[in-house]
């Protein structure tokens, strides 16, 4: 690396993360806690940026390695936590009053983009049940919980955030919960760390291809985030590998700089992604449903 150049691109300039924990917010206060989780523990972690911006970090490990049997015990740890950021949002505990419209965003041909869709296609929506039997409905104790897939851009001619917002007017939810598939800076984080957020989500920021935000501005109603990430940017996985192997350098030589700018349109996800994106969307449908739905049938 040659010295630095107040000419030469500083390197945070090719770091892509839609993690907080991974972000560089100064002032940002963290509070952590490991809990029991089946086979081992796992630690949480909550965020608070200076302006007042909550966010959860659960790094649960390798899902893969998890399994099956550990999705009970994880789906209902964070249910927990979706229950308890939804209280802070709204100002109440979500019940039977409670209006929730989940958005599955991402491109559900593509797989390691697929976890919006895909966690959709698995939960159990209940606000149809209300106008069919407003008895049985009282007797489930959920939430009134609807569903959108969207699509993407290329799939439709809208923006996923239009499509929301239409859907927004329909349901006049007490709360919108964002679900996407996000880009971390760390290979260790992939498939391995959920993220609660009360800001929404910004789909395909973490990738270089932002859209609409779909959050408390666009949508007129808090938006919660939640997301796991499936994707490293290839120019941020060169750089988390010379930050491991001890090069601290704050810019990059001119040739690095072109060989980074070169790269930034590839992104590595897991081999085994397939079932990586199978599980983290059982974990994430049966959170949801634990949270505002009918819970395991």
């Amino acid at each position: 690396m040659t010295p630095r150049n107040p000419d030469q691109t500083p390197l945070s300039a090719y770091v892509r993360t839609d993690l907080a924990c991974e972000s560089a917010t100064p002032a940002a206060s963290e509070e952590e806690e490991t809990l029991p989780a089946a086979s081992r523990p796992l630690k949480l972690t909550r965020r608070r940026e200076p302006d007042g911006g909550r966010s959860v970090t659960i790094s649960l490990g390798r899902i893969t390695e998890r399994g099956e049997a550990e999705l009970p015990a994880l789906s209902r740890l964070l249910a927990a936590e979706l229950r308890r950021m939804a209280t802070h949002m709204c100002g109440r505990k979500p019940d039977s009053s409670t209006r929730v419209l989940v958005a599955g965003l991402g491109n559900a041909a593509m797989t390691p983009d697929a976890i919006g869709p895909a966690t959709l296609r698995r939960m159990t929506v209940t606000r149809h049940l209300k106008g069919y039997d407003e008895s049985l409905f009282t007797a489930l104790g959920c939430c009134e919980l609807a569903a959108v897939t969207p699509g993407v851009l290329g799939q439709t001619g809208m923006e996923s955030g239009e499509l929301v917002r239409c859907a927004v007017g329909l349901v006049k939810p007490h709360l919108v919960v964002a679900v996407d598939a996000l880009a971390a800076r760390s290979v260790e984080r992939l498939s391995s760390t959920v993220q609660i957020t009360d800001r929404g989500i910004a789909p395909g920021a973490g990738i270089g291809n932002r859209r609409m935000a779909i959050d408390a501005s666009t949508l007129g109603c808090p938006v919660m985030g939640l997301g796991v990430p499936t994707v490293v940017d290839s120019s941020t996985l060169v750089l988390d590998i010379l930050a491991q192997a001890g090069v601290s350098a704050e810019t990059v030589s001119p040739a690095l700089t072109e060989l980074l700018e070169s790269g930034r349109s590839f992104f590595v996800a897991p081999k085994d992604c397939d079932e990586v994106v199978e599980l983290t969307c059982r974990l994430l449908a049966r959170g949801l449903d634990e949270a505002f739905g009918v819970g395991e049938l």
